[in-house]
This record gives structure tokens, C-alpha cells and sequence, in this order.
């Protein structure tokens, strides 16, 4: 890579937008999520999922949710790993990350993965030998045998197998292998994995921090926009989209509000009372400048895609809610 060239806020800004895909040019599901380098994952679909937001944001009418599952899926050209949708050629990098959470445990959490996994070496050679014989299967599928005090916890429940299935999966011991009816189906990694080289973890760290900047476009380094030097500058068309609160442009807050201006926080998990704008709010973008925000919301039962509330500059809002009403097969 060369060497990053210091730029202005302007030019900074337009080239956050094209690195991000967010100027019309994005060419198929693939190419973007190569592009992008990642799709964040989270259930939350208030209008829809954040993947399918951030695709629909960069494809428009081009994107149906159908190709993603089939290249996750069928084709296997994209893999689901600790919340992310990465490209396979990924892979390498990613196992790297796997073989040092096998081997170390820095943070509180990879502290806990190890008491957990220390304690239940049992349970753990019964869900794998259990995904060898029967696998692909459903956490529900599999039974609790796990050594510990059942205390609520605040995804899994009571029973430790989704549990013990995440941190196999994080370890690089098991896959997700696809979906029934929204929930993961799990198998044993090397039966859905490919072979790859292997890459060290410094190497990995290297080259998914270099994806990371060609994928965010700038940086800021000590109060100067540092610029990725394979990108160029130029005007971004006059396009409108709505972006999912998980989208990488405005996903460092403090970063976009030093871009763009746009100070934009999600509210979901703050008490109604005290929130500024709305549950699930999505900011506008309008060419290369965030201008306003808005909150939908899709109501699967009804077909209606309802506005909740809007805010700032709300011009082109409907050219936007009419796009992602199409999208969504909606009214």
C-alpha cells in the first residue's frame, strides 16, 4: 500500500461515500460485501435486518435477500462468522483470530469462555460428537448437559447449548451452516469450511486493518483526514437513501459526526422518555451529506411501511421511503 495522502473535509467526505458504495456504484451482492470487507448481523428488523438494509442502501431495486442466502448457503462464497457475513477468501484471516482465541484469553469475556469451557469438557465432546453423527442441527436439538448453575443469561436463556455452540463457533470448532425458520443450523467447522493456507495472526491483523481503511476510504489522525491512496476524488451523484443504524459510514459515531456534522446515536435500548428522536431512527443521505432522519417502521401483518417520525431536512424523504417500500414489498 502506498502512502495516505492528508486531505480536506470535503474531499474526506466524498470519499467516505464511494468507499462505502454509497454513490451508485456498487455492482452486485458479492462485489459490495467484498468491497465493504463485512456485513454487520443482528436480528433487529424494525423494517428490515441491518444486512439487508445496508445491501438494499448500495443496490436499490437490484437487491432481493434471496442472493444472499444463496451465496451464504448454496454457493458458499460468503460465510457467517461471530455476527459478521464475510467474503470466503476472508477465511484465512478469520482462522488466525480462531486459533488465538483457542490459545489465549485477554478480555474478561475470553476469561469466561475458558471457566466455561474448562468446566464442561464433557458437555462440549457431546455436542460434537453429536453435530459429527447427526449434524447439521438446531441448538434445540441438542441437550443441556452442561456443569453449571442455571442462572439466566441474557440471550440464552436457562440452557447452555446456544451458548456453548457460540463459543465453539468463535474457537473456529463449529460452523453455522444455514437456517430453519430463522435459527442457525450448526455443523462441525471442517465439514464446511474449505482447506486454506494458514496466515499469521500478525499478518491477519495487518491486512483486515488494510481492508478496513481501503473499506472506510479515510481516517482521522490527529485531527487530519487521512485518505486510502488507491481511492480518487470526485462529485458524488445527487442519490437519496435511508441507512441502516449497523451501517459502516455512520458506524463510529464520533467519525461521522466529525465527516458529516451529524451527531446520531441509536436509541432502542434508552427509555422512551429520554429519547431525542425514536426507537429505530435511520439517517438520510442525500449525495455526499447527511441531512435529516427518519423512523419507520414495517409492519409485516399490514403490508403498511409507516412513518413514525422524521427530522431535519426531509426534502427528498419521500423519493427514499417509496424506493425502500418497494424494496420491502410494502404500501
Amino acid at each position: 500500500m502506498g502512502k495516505p495522502r492528508v486531505v480536506g473535509p470535503d474531499e474526506a467526505r466524498r470519499l467516505a461515500v464511494r468507499a462505502q458504495l454509497l454513490d451508485g456504484s456498487a455492482q452486485g451482492v458479492l462485489e459490495t460485501v467484498r468491497r465493504l470487507g463485512f456485513l454487520q448481523l443482528d436480528p433487529i428488523a424494525t423494517v428490515a435486518t441491518p444486512q439487508e438494509l445496508v445491501l438494499w442502501s448500495r443496490l436499490g431495486s437490484s437487491f432481493h435477500p434471496s442472493e444472499l442466502d444463496r451465496l451464504l448457503w448454496s454457493e458458499r462464497k460468503l460465510i457467517e462468522w461471530n455476527a459478521y457475513i464475510w467474503p470466503v477468501e476472508t477465511l484465512p484471516l478469520l482462522q488466525a483470530l480462531m486459533r488465538r482465541r483457542r490459545r489465549t484469553a485477554v478480555t474478561t469475556w475470553e476469561r469466561h469462555e475458558k471457566e466455561f469451557l474448562d468446566a464442561n469438557p464433557g458437555f462440549r465432546r457431546y455436542v460434537l460428537r453429536e453435530l459429527e453423527r447427526r449434524g447439521p442441527l438446531l441448538s434445540r436439538e441438542l441437550d443441556d448437559r452442561s456443569h453449571r448453575a442455571r442462572e439466566q443469561h441474557r440471550w440464552h436463556g436457562r440452557r447452555r447449548v446456544a451458548e456453548l455452540l457460540e463459543l465453539l463457533h468463535v474457537r473456529g470448532e463449529v460452523a453455522v451452516v444455514g437456517r430453519r425458520a430463522g435459527q442457525r443450523l450448526w455443523d462441525l467447522a471442517v465439514r464446511w469450511y474449505p482447506q486454506t493456507e494458514q496466515v499469521s495472526l500478525r499478518d491477519a491483523d495487518r491486512l483486515l486493518a488494510e481492508q478496513r481503511f481501503r473499506a472506510l476510504g479515510v481516517r482521522q489522525v490527529q485531527g487530519e483526514w487521512h485518505a486510502h491512496p488507491e481511492l480518487g476524488d470526485g462529485p458524488i451523484p445527487d442519490r437519496v437513501t435511508l441507512l441502516s443504524p449497523f451501517d459502516q459510514l455512520i458506524h463510529d459515531r464520533d467519525r461521522s459526526e466529525a465527516l458529516f456534522g451529524f451527531r446520531y446515536r441509536l436509541e432502542m435500548y434508552v427509555p422512551p422518555a429520554k429519547r431525542e428522536y425514536g426507537y429505530y431512527v435511520l439517517p438520510i443521505l442525500v449525495g455526499d451529506r447527511l441531512v435529516g432522519r427518519v423512523e419507520p417502521r414495517f409492519d409485516r401483518r399490514s403490508g403498511a411501511l409507516e412513518v413514525l417520525g422524521s427530522w431535519g431536512d426531509t426534502s427528498r424523504l419521500d423519493e427514499a421511503l417509496g424506493a425502500l417500500a418497494s424494496f420491502l414489498g410494502a404500501r
